[in-house]
């Protein structure tokens, strides 16, 4: 492991920590130690982290702002990559957009609505970044990434490094085919409409609004735990079975949003873990309907 670390340093990779505590790296504040954590500040230095991993048979995970993410109190053993600035560009030419996987969604739907460019307005209020929306088909008020993505270029475990067109991420509900291929979206392209950029400004800001209203995100929290099993909402079924405020140390089900489990400021990730197992039994005992999360759970001895 020293050798690997005394490797990407000596390359310059970008950052590079030793024993980084994840908990500062997710939105729900939690998670024990990276091996290496690593932050590549290029594409080719990305490409460069995983073959040297892969080279000294270390395992390597990749992460993006970790919004959607619950990492086990171990922590993670190996490499952690963590896109993000140096791999956040961004180029529009005509109405075709081209942006680095780091790229905050917020920001990135704010900046496209003021130029007056339509599709980002739904995701005015996700917390995470471009390649975790590619990667998991982020979306809300009816729409998603499926909806206006062209192509994904995508590196594959074994160095592989290529464009990946729609049809080929295999988008369904919350689901792309990186999911199972292991594939590492590093950038992508989109197709907006050109519009009226206060009438675009202002449909982003009340979508975005109104995450803020619903949605517990003055406290840590990894977003929606629960995909909806459609028709019904995850959400609507756990209120109703009687579980906002429920408590497992400090893990709470938010009293504003019953998807959303908070970290009330203690929290571990076994708190959040037995709080999912509890919800998803309750649910099951009393509807019959199985719930499955939405959020990436990491157990620590997994690895690629």
């Amino acid at each position: 492991m020293k050798e690997l670390y005394q490797k990407l340093e000596n390359e310059q990779i970008g950052k590079i920590r030793l024993n980084e505590p994840l908990s500062k790296h997710t939105t729900m504040k939690i998670g024990g130690p990276a091996d290496i954590f690593v932050e590549p500040n290029s594409i080719e230095n990305l490409e460069k982290t995983v073959r040297f991993a892969r080279e000294a048979d270390v395992p390597f995970r990749v992460i993006g702002r970790g919004s959607n993410l619950l990492v086990d109190d171990e922590g993670i053993r190996g490499v952690v990559i963590k896109l993000g600035k140096g791999i956040n560009h961004l180029e529009i030419e005509n109405d075709v957009l081209r942006v680095g996987a780091g790229y905050p969604m917020v920001p990135l739907a704010t900046i496209m609505s003021k130029k007056g460019f339509s599709g980002f307005e739904f995701a005015g209020g996700i917390p995470g970044s471009v390649g975790g929306a590619v990667y998991m088909n982020a979306g809300a008020h009816g729409s998603d990434i499926s909806e206006i993505i062209i192509e994904a270029r995508v590196l594959y475990p074994d160095g592989t490094l290529k464009w990946v067109s729609k049809e080929d991420l295999n988008y369904s509900y919350r689901t792309s085919a990186l999911q199972f291929d292991g594939g590492i979206c590093v950038e992508a392209k989109f197709k907006l409409t050109k519009g009226d950029p206060e009438k675009i400004y202002n449909d982003m800001k009340s979508f975005k609004d109104y995450r803020h209203r619903t949605q517990p995100y003055d406290m840590p929290c990894a977003g929606s735990i629960f995909r909806n099993p459609l028709p019904q909402h995850s959400g609507r079924l756990i209120e109703e079975a009687g579980l906002k405020g429920y408590k497992i140390g400090g893990a709470q089900i938010s009293e504003l949003h019953a998807n959303f489990i908070v970290n009330t400021g203690d929290a571990t990730a076994e708190n959040v873990r037995d709080l999912i197992s509890f919800i998803k039994k309750t649910i099951n005992d009393n509807s019959g309907i199985d719930l499955h999360t939405e959020i990436e759970i990491i157990l620590s001895q997994e690895s690629n």
